[in-house]
C-alpha cells in the first residue's frame, strides 16, 4: 500500500462512506477494489432485499483485519437518509471528513487519492467528481438530468459546477451540521451542495474516471418521473430561497466590503 496516501488519510481523518441499496451484483468487487486504497470502509445498507448481507460478510470474513463499519436501516429510506446516518456515525467514531461514493460500480476507487491530494490543501472545502458527459453507455437521461441540475445549482448559487448530480464527493463532516434538511433522497445530494455554499462553504469540482455498465446489467433505482418530480420541486424551493435570503445577503456584504475597501475620508 502508499505509505504517504495512508498517512495522508489519517490525516485527514477521512473514511469511504459507500450507502447501497439492491446493488449485490456490484457490491462485492466495489468493496474488493476499494479494499486495495488504504483507507477505513463504513458501508450503509438502506433496506436492500437482495444479499447484500451474505456480501458484507464475506468482506469482512476475508479481510479481517481491514478498517471496516457496517450499519443499516430498513426500511428503504433513500441515498440522503443513508448519507446522513453514515456521517453521524462517522463523527461519533472520531473521523473528521468522509468521500462518498455510490455502490453500482461506476466508480474507481483509484481516485481516491485524487480526492485526498486535493483535501489535504483545503480540507474544509466539498470536493466533487466530476464525469463528463461523454462516455460510452451512458443513459441519455443522465445527462439530461445532470444538465438540468446543473443550470438551477448555478441559478441558485451563482457559481457553476460541472456535475452536481455526482455521488463521489469529499465532505468534511461539519456541512452535515444542520438542525433540519428538506429530502432525504437523490434530490439531498443537491440540497447540501447549495445550502452549503450559501453558508459559504468551498466546492471544488474535480475529474474522475466512470464506467457504466452495458444496458442489460446495469442496475438503477432512479424512476423518472417521481425523482424528476422531487428534484423540481426542491429547486423551485432552494430558487425561492435564493431570491429572498442569498442574493440579498451576497448584495449586503458587497456593499459592506466596498465600504471597508474605502472608508469615507475624515473632512
Amino acid at each position: 500500500m502508499n505509505s504517504e496516501l495512508q498517512h495522508t488519510i489519517a490525516e485527514l481523518k477521512v473514511c469511504l462512506l459507500i450507502p447501497t441499496y439492491n446493488h449485490a451484483s456490484f457490491l462485492s468487487k466495489v468493496l474488493e477494489q476499494s479494499a486495495t486504497v488504504p483507507i477505513p470502509i463504513m458501508v450503509v445498507n438502506d433496506g436492500s432485499t437482495d444479499n447484500t448481507k451474505q456480501i458484507i460478510e464475506e468482506f469482512k470474513n476475508k479481510n479481517g483485519d481491514f478498517p471496516f463499519h457496517y450499519i443499516e436501516q430498513y426500511p428503504n429510506r433513500g441515498k440522503g437518509a443513508a448519507l446522513k446516518k453514515g456521517a453521524a456515525l462517522a463523527r461519533k467514531l472520531g473521523y473528521k471528513a468522509i468521500i462518498t461514493m455510490d455502490s453500482d460500480g461506476q466508480h474507481d476507487p483509484k481516485d481516491i487519492a485524487l480526492f485526498v491530494e486535493i483535501a489535504i490543501l483545503d480540507p474544509q472545502a466539498i470536493i466533487v467528481g466530476s464525469r463528463g458527459f461523454d462516455h460510452e453507455n451512458m443513459p441519455q437521461k443522465n445527462s439530461f438530468a445532470n444538465r438540468f441540475s446543473n443550470f438551477w445549482f448555478k441559478l441558485q448559487t451563482a457559481i457553476p459546477l460541472p456535475d452536481t448530480q455526482s455521488g463521489f464527493r469529499y465532505y468534511p463532516l461539519f456541512v452535515f451540521e444542520k438542525k433540519r434538511w428538506f429530502t432525504d433522497r437523490y434530490n439531498f445530494e443537491l440540497e447540501i451542495l447549495v445550502r452549503n455554499v450559501w453558508r459559504g462553504v468551498k466546492v471544488i469540482d474535480i475529474p474522475i474516471h466512470v464506467y457504466y455498465p452495458p444496458k442489460d446489467i446495469r442496475v438503477t433505482h432512479f424512476r423518472p418521473f417521481v425523482d424528476f418530480a422531487r428534484i423540481s420541486l426542491l429547486n423551485t424551493l432552494l430558487t425561492l430561497l435564493a431570491l429572498i435570503y442569498f442574493y440579498p445577503k451576497k448584495g449586503l456584504q458587497f456593499v459592506i466590503n466596498l465600504f471597508k475597501r474605502n472608508p469615507k475620508k475624515e473632512s
